[in-house]
């Protein structure tokens, strides 16, 4: 922590880091205009059997290892079983899914720093998803706390059925204009120690997604 001048608030260091960064930008008369992608810059495969775009993600999300559920009784459940009893929960989630998971869950919607080892589970909403790869979209716009979605061992997406994307190219054409998007496909995981995969290293170790 950086005291401020006289009579303001003490800044931490990222507050002083990220002051100076808009500073910066501020100066500039013209942006950088974000690529244009063309439409086939990413190809998709084709689609096997028919499937829905519900169907493919729920298939491509098994081969990640992640878990998806479409009844969020069904996920209190799975939790429960596995130990799993309190998390932090988006407050925009909690008046439809509290009624239906608690008990046996118990949902904190707000995130306190300091018992971040207590949350088994972070739910949070996600911006969408893509069935191609079975990958969730996270951004700034629709995820409450950051630390929610990254630090639980579980984090539990929570995707409207209306906002999953065919294909990755479809998902690039929808980025919008969010500063912060992230898509994370299954469980955080490296390999760049020595070639061993290791997962839920740099964020959550089990990726659920909860469809709506």
């Amino acid at each position: 922590m950086v005291a401020g001048p006289e009579g303001s608030p003490v800044k931490s260091d990222r507050d002083l880091v990220m002051a100076r960064i808009r500073s910066a930008l501020g100066s500039l008369t013209r942006r950088t205009p974000p690529p244009d992608f063309a439409d086939d810059v990413a190809t998709a495969r084709p689609a096997r059997g028919g499937k829905t775009s519900m169907e493919a993600f729920a298939e491509q999300l098994a081969l990640a290892r992640g878990r998806l559920f479409t009844d969020a009784r069904a996920l209190a459940v799975c939790l429960r079983a596995e130990g799993a009893t309190r998390g932090y929960c988006d407050p925009a989630l909690l008046d439809d899914l509290g009624p239906r998971v608690s008990p046996p869950l118990a949902l904190d919607v707000t995130l306190d720093r300091t018992r971040i080892d207590d949350y088994a589970f972070g739910i949070t909403r996600a911006a969408g998803a893509i069935a191609e790869t079975g990958t969730v979209i996270l951004n700034d716009a629709t995820t409450s706390r950051r630390l929610g979605a990254l630090a639980p061992w579980i984090h539990v997406a929570v995707v409207e059925a209306a906002d999953i994307h065919r294909t990755v190219a479809d998902a690039i054409r929808a980025l919008g204009t969010d500063p912060y998007v992230v898509w994370c496909t299954g469980p955080s995981k490296t390999a760049d120690v020595e070639g061993i995969l290791i997962e839920g290293v740099h964020g959550p170790g089990e990726q659920v997604v909860l469809v709506r």
